[in-house]
């Protein structure tokens, strides 16, 4: 005979209330993912600057169209002044092994800059099949 085991999903109860609603919304007002922003870039929304935080090389090798290359460890009061106080960025990095688009938006925060991390960085922009642009050394 079978013994029932505790479930491990509900082993901590759901919640379907005002708490889960905030949670949420609030996860989606610090994150972006591939599609959305390559759903924006092919329909000619703009309001936003993508950031790729990598190194310059990386960078070279294969990025977002129109993103630009600034490294988390060079965003600084002073290299960041051409952009108006109200100019949302949305920064990426390697994917979700790598903390340098959560370093990028920290900075970029303390600031005073609206901010988006784009959730698995250009690994999953790459999986989902969306075109890199590249520039020769």
């Amino acid at each position: 005979m079978r013994s029932k085991s505790i479930s491990q999903v509900s082993k901590v109860a759901a919640i379907a209330d005002a708490r889960a609603e905030e949670y949420f919304a609030g996860k989606l007002r610090f994150e972006t993912d591939p599609a959305d922003v390559h759903f924006d870039i092919e329909n000619g929304v703009d309001g936003f600057v993508i950031l790729d935080v990598r190194s310059a090389e990386d960078y070279a090798e294969g990025h977002i169209a129109g993103a630009i290359s600034l490294p988390h460890s060079r965003i600084s009061k002073r290299g960041m002044a051409d952009y108006p106080g109200d100019t949302l960025f949305v920064v990426y990095c390697w994917g979700p092994g790598c903390n340098g688009s959560t370093k990028a938006a920290l900075k970029l925060a303390q600031l005073g800059y609206a901010v988006k991390e784009m959730i698995g960085g250009i690994e999953y922009w790459e999986r989902e099949g969306y075109p890199l642009e590249k520039h020769d050394k």
